[in-house]
C-alpha cells in the first residue's frame, strides 16, 4: 500500500537558517523581547503551573485548557493539535481542548513579504501579479495570503511566523525539564490518568511536523494522486512546487464556501444529499481502498466550489494497513451476524489485550452491546457515533488497548458523520460503509483459497490429535516420577498489591521532596548567579518551588 513520503523539495527555497539583514531589522524588537523572555521563561511557566494548582487537584480537562491559554499562543496551538489526538489524551480532555480559540495578531505585511522573498530568493513583484497583504486567516504558527501568479494562477500562500520554530523548540526544552514533576492526573471520578511526559514527547513530534510545510505539501500531493477517484466529482488543491518549502506552502486557491454554509449552497442550486454522498463515498474510499485518510474532516476543511466539494488542509492524515481493514470488516460482519465470539476476536486483533483481559467478561459485554443494536429494523437506524464510542469503551473496560491509528480513525469517522448530520440528516453513513464492505467481501472472496485454508486447518488439527495419547502418557509418567510441576496463578490480590505500590511510590516521592528542600537550603549559602530581587539564587527558588509542590502532591496522594 502506497504511503506519502516526507521528501523535501529544495529546488526553490534557501536552505540557510540565517535571517536576512532586512528580516533582522524588521524583527529587531520581537527578537529582543524573546531574548528577555527566555531568561525568565522557566520561572514564568512554574508560576503558571502553580497558579492552576496542578499539584493539588491534578490537571483536570478544564485546568489543562486554561493553563495552555495562560502560557500563550504557542501552547494554544499545541492544545488545538492535541484536541484531535484521542490516542494520547482521554476523550474528555480532547473535547475540552476543542474550546481553544486563537485571536493572534497578524504579521506586519513587510515581514510576510520578507519571509517569502528570503525563502524563494525572488522579489514579490517577480512572483505575483497580485498579492493581498491582508491575510485570509492568522494563527499562532502561520497565516495565509491570497495571490495571483504571473501566469494568472490564483493561489494561497501559507507563511510561517519567523520566530515561532525556535520559540517552540526552547519551550519544549523547558517542558521536558518539568515533565517529571507534572504527572498530570485526570478526573478521579472517571479514573482517567495522563502520562504528561509521554504527551509532551508526542506533542513535540507532532508540532515538528506542523512546522515543516513540506510534510503537508507531500500529503496534499498524495491525496490528489491516490485518494481522488474522479476529479470531476471531488478534488483537492494542487501544490505549487516552486513556491513551497519548509516555511512557505503555496497551493491553488479554492474560490467557494464551507460545506457548513447550507443556505448559500441551496441558493446556488446544490443538491445537499448528493454532495453528502460524494463526500462520504470518497471518504470510505480513502479508508477502505487506499488506507490513508483525512484525519481532521471538520466543516472548515471541506469546501464547495465550481459544483463539487474539495478537501483542504492536510496537516493531519491517518494510515491503516490492509490487515487492519480486514479486521474492521470482520468486526462489522460479526456485529451484523450477532457473533460475539468473532466480534471479540476481531477487536483483540485490532488492539492489544493485557494480562488483565478476561475473555469471558469481554464476550459477555460484546453480547450485551450486539443485543442492544439487534432491535434496529435496518442499518439506517444505527447511530454510528454512539456505536463506535461504545466499542472503544468496551475495549478499554476489558483492558484491550487500541493503537493510535484506530482511535484517530474512530474520531475522524464520528467527525465526518457530524458534518453530514448538519448537511443532509437523511444520509446514513453506516449504510454506505456496510454496502462498501459487502462489495469488498465479495471481491476478496475466493472459494479456492477458502477451501485451501480449511483443508490446512483440518490437517493441522489431525496432527495435533494424533499426538494426544503420547502427550497423555508422558504426563502420567512425570506424575509417577514426581517430575511434574504445576504453574498456579493467584487471583484477587491485584488491588492490595496496587495499593502497596501506590503507597511506596508516593512515600519515595515525599522523601525526594524533603531531600530537594534541604539541598536548596544548603545552596542558599553559596554565591550562585543569577539571583532574584532579595539576593537568593534563582536555582534555590526553583528548588523550593519544586520540592514544596512535589511534597504537597505526594502527601495528597498518600491520603
Amino acid at each position: 500500500m502506497k504511503m506519502p513520503k516526507n521528501n523535501k523539495n529544495e529546488k526553490a527555497c534557501r536552505t540557510n537558517e540565517q535571517m536576512s539583514a532586512e528580516m533582522k531589522q524588521l524583527l529587531d524588537s520581537e527578537i529582543n523581547a524573546a531574548n528577555r523572555r527566555e531568561k525568565h521563561r522557566l520561572a514564568e511557566m512554574l508560576a503558571i503551573f502553580a497558579k492552576h494548582n496542578f499539584y493539588i487537584n491534578g490537571f483536570t480537562p478544564t485546568e489543562l485548557r486554561t493553563t495552555l491559554e495562560d502560557l500563550g499562543p504557542t501552547y494554544v496551538k499545541m492544545g488545538q493539535i492535541m484536541s484531535s489526538r484521542v490516542d494520547i489524551l482521554p476523550q474528555s480532555y480532547c473535547k475540552e481542548l476543542e474550546k481553544l480559540r486563537q485571536n493572534v495578531k497578524p504579521l506586519d505585511p513587510a515581514v510576510v513579504r520578507a519571509v517569502i522573498e528570503q525563502e524563494t530568493g525572488k522579489k514579490i513583484e517577480d512572483i505575483y501579479s497580485e498579492f493581498d497583504d491582508n491575510p485570509l486567516g492568522s494563527a499562532s504558527i502561520a497565516q495565509v495570503h491570497y495571490g495571483v501568479l504571473k501566469d494568472g494562477t490564483r493561489v494561497v500562500t501559507k507563511v510561517q511566523r519567523p520566530l515561532i520554530a525556535e520559540m517552540m523548540r526552547k519551550d519544549f526544552v523547558l517542558l521536558n525539564r518539568i515533565a517529571g514533576l507534572i504527572n498530570a492526573v485526570g478526573e478521579e471520578s472517571d479514573g482517567q490518568f495522563i502520562d504528561f511526559k509521554s504527551v509532551i514527547t508526542e506533542l513535540e513530534k507532532v508540532t515538528a511536523d506542523e512546522l515543516d510545510f513540506l510534510i503537508e505539501a507531500e500529503n496534499t500531493r498524495f491525496f490528489k494522486e491516490n485518494c481522488i477517484e474522479n476529479d470531476e466529482l471531488i478534488s483537492c488543491p494542487a501544490v505549487i512546487d516552486e513556491l513551497t518549502c519548509e516555511r512557505i506552502f503555496t497551493m491553488t486557491y479554492i474560490d467557494g464556501c464551507s460545506i457548513a454554509d447550507t443556505e448559500r449552497l441551496l441558493a446556488e442550486g446544490y443538491d445537499l444529499e448528493k454532495l453528502g454522498s460524494i463526500i462520504v463515498e470518497n471518504y470510505i474510499h480513502q479508508i477502505l481502498d487506499v488506507g490513508t485518510f483525512h484525519a481532521d474532516p471538520h466543516q472548515g476543511n471541506i469546501m464547495v466550489s465550481g459544483g463539487k466539494p474539495y478537501w483542504i488542509d492536510f496537516g493531519m492524515i491517518g494510515h491503516i494497513t490492509g490487515k487492519d481493514i480486514d479486521l474492521l470488516q470482520t468486526v462489522v460482519k460479526a456485529f451484523l451476524e450477532n457473533d460475539a465470539d468473532a466480534f471479540v476476536n476481531a477487536v483483540i486483533g485490532l488492539g492489544a489485550a493485557s494480562d488483565k483481559t478476561d475473555r469471558a467478561a469481554f464476550t459477555k459485554d460484546a453480547e450485551v452491546f450486539i443485543k442492544k443494536y439487534m432491535s434496529a429494523k435496518s442499518v439506517s437506524d444505527i447511530n454510528m457515533i454512539e456505536a463506535i464510542n461504545e466499542v472503544m469503551a468496551i475495549a478499554a473496560k476489558n483492558h484491550v488497548s487500541m493503537p493510535g491509528r484506530f482511535t484517530i480513525l474512530a474520531r475522524s469517522v464520528t467527525t465526518i458523520e457530524g458534518v453530514i448530520e448538519q448537511l443532509c440528516p437523511e444520509l446514513n453513513i453506516f449504510g454506505l460503509i456496510y454496502t462498501k464492505l459487502k462489495k469488498r467481501m465479495k471481491q476478496n472472496f475466493s472459494l479456492k483459497r477458502t477451501a485451501f485454508e480449511k483443508s490446512r486447518d483440518i490437517i493441522e488439527a489431525g496432527k495435533k490429535t494424533v499426538k494426544i495419547p503420547v502427550l497423555a502418557s508422558e504426563a502420567l509418567n512425570d506424575i509417577v516420577k514426581g517430575k511434574l510441576k504445576l504453574n498456579m496463578e493467584l487471583t484477587g490480590y491485584d488491588e492490595p498489591l496496587d495499593r502497596i505500590g501506590h503507597f511506596v511510590k508516593y512515600t519515595v516521592l515525599t522523601v525526594v521532596a524533603c531531600v530537594l528542600f534541604l539541598g536548596s537550603c544548603i545552596l542558599c549559602s553559596v554565591d550562585l548567579k543569577p539571583t532574584v530581587s532579595n539576593g537568593m539564587p534563582l536555582l534555590c527558588v526553583v528548588g523550593f518551588v519544586f520540592s514544596i509542590a512535589l511534597a504537597i502532591f505526594s502527601i495528597k496522594k498518600l491520603k
